[in-house]
């Protein structure tokens, strides 16, 4: 019993790299959190806080790295739905795992400029013919299309409406309305501000407090904690190379195929988004 117990307490001590999405939350005071979701590579920790994000991702490199991450280089250890957790003073405890941040990503990095007619070339390869795989979770959706043209005219009644009825709308961790709102969002602001579109940019200031509001009472609440990082225009990887792929400076269709393999149907939904946020840029950046 006594071998059985000193195990039971032993802790296993690494160190990890932090989105600094989630710097808030890490650095404040300790308090508790609880296993959303745990699979393999990552685990979903809720933590009980008025703050965003409220809800952190731990995972290894074989995970998406999503806005809201702490990436080990370790193993994660067994953890089950419901298991209690700590959360702060920089550092995250997890069953028999203690975690010390030491180092910060930055999950917003700025793409430079870039000119409307190099927009408009990349704009064209977006929708890549025969991708597989499924295709976006609310393809033919009225509120999609009407979210899309809203945009692209820049009415911000119209587009508040629409992007309201697609928070939490689908089935899932992360829904479809969801992760189209999020890239939605994301190319706005930085696409925006890469092509001197100030009325983009604005359409995302007025769209983010609209999508976020209420999103923890509407939508999962990793789902929720998304949306509140695409507001301030912080996203994965994936979804800023494509971004990176639209203004030049790597390839578009890798990225855009890397993008489509996440999830079921997340980064299909999330292409789209982006394809609506790079067809309103365009339309808002040229003359009035």
């Amino acid at each position: 019993m006594t071998v059985s117990t000193h195990a039971r307490r032993t802790r296993i001590h690494v160190t990890g790299a932090a989105s600094a999405a989630v710097r808030p939350v890490l650095e404040s005071p300790r308090r508790p959190a609880r296993v959303l979701a745990a699979f393999p590579a990552g685990v979903y920790l809720e933590v009980r806080t008025d703050l965003e994000p409220s809800v952190i991702a731990v995972i290894t490199g074989e995970a998406t790295r999503l806005p809201n991450s702490v990436l080990l280089a370790t193993p994660l250890p067994h953890v089950t739905v419901g298991d209690e957790a700590a959360v702060g003073d920089r550092s995250i405890d997890l069953g028999p795992l203690s975690l010390r941040v030491r180092r910060w990503w930055d999950p917003a990095p700025p793409l430079g400029q870039v000119d409307l007619p190099r927009l408009a070339q990349a704009a064209a390869q977006l929708m890549l013919p025969g991708e597989p795989g499924p295709g976006p979770g609310l393809a033919g959706n009225g509120a999609v299309a009407s979210l899309a043209s809203s945009c692209a005219e820049g009415w911000l009644l119209g587009a508040v409406t629409a992007a309201e009825q697609l928070v939490g709308l689908g089935p899932g961790l992360t829904p479809s309305g969801d992760d189209v709102l999020a890239g939605l969002l994301v190319t706005l602001r930085h696409l925006g501000a890469a092509a001197g579109a100030e009325r983009a940019v604005w359409l995302a200031d007025w769209l983010a407090p609209a999508v976020t509001f209420d999103a923890r009472t509407r939508t999962t609440p990793l789902s929720a904690t998304l949306l509140h990082c695409a507001a301030r225009g912080e996203a994965s990887p994936e979804v800023t190379a494509v971004l990176r792929g639209v203004t030049g400076r790597q390839a578009l269709e890798p990225a855009l195929r890397r993008l489509h393999r996440l999830g079921h149907t997340s980064g299909a939904d999330l292409a789209q988004g982006i394809a609506i946020g790079v067809t309103a840029v365009l339309a808002l950046g040229g003359p009035r």
